[in-house]
């Protein structure tokens, strides 16, 4: 099972961050959540304060709590 950096950081958000985490690194993760999160609109407010969510928490830790959650792994669980 990946790891959970802390108690604040849930699957399912992990899950939507390996996702969008084609570039690897913690900035390029936050850069393109913030791409994708300009392109919602007034009907995706679930979906916009849960990716607004998960950038705060990215840019509240370290690139080392970062690596820590394996983000690659997050989504093998589902095979």
């Amino acid at each position: 099972m990946a790891k959970i950096v802390n108690n604040s950081i849930s699957f399912d958000e992990q899950e939507f961050m390996a996702l969008y985490n084609t570039s690897g690194t913690r900035q390029g993760l936050i850069d393109a959540l913030e791409e994708m999160h300009g392109y919602l609109g007034p009907e995706d407010a679930g979906l916009k304060a849960f990716t607004e969510s998960c950038m705060e928490k990215l840019k509240a830790m370290s690139d080392a709590e970062y690596l820590g959650m394996e983000l690659d792994s997050v989504l093998d669980l589902e095979k």
